[in-house]
């Protein structure tokens, strides 16, 4: 399995980017080809030394890195990587990886 995390740093209006995170930008991402799950984090993002400076961690799964790759080369992957600059104020970073059960 492959695994996408985005982490988006607090933005300049959580509540205008909650908004259009939750109606227009998953609607578009989950239109990615060879995506079989999308998660999202729920409350606050903290860390063991308090606030973390991170609003939302989205994580999708798709069958391998090939399928990741598949999924941003796609018409529906450039449009959902360029609707981050309609709502992510605050940044994002953006990982993916392969992953195996440890």
């Amino acid at each position: 399995m492959a695994k996408i995390v985005v982490t988006y740093k607090t933005p300049t209006d959580p509540a205008a980017f909650d908004k259009y995170y939750a109606e227009t930008h998953i609607p578009l991402a989950k239109k990615m080809p060879g995506l079989r799950k999308y998660e999202v984090s729920r409350g606050a993002v903290a860390s063991p030394a308090g606030a973390s400076g991170i609003h939302l961690i989205a994580m999708l799964s798709f069958d391998d890195i090939a399928a990741v790759q598949a999924a941003f080369g796609s018409p529906e992957g450039k449009a959902a990587a360029g609707d981050l600059k309609n709502f992510a104020t605050g940044g994002a970073d953006l990982v993916f990886f392969d992953s195996k059960d440890a």
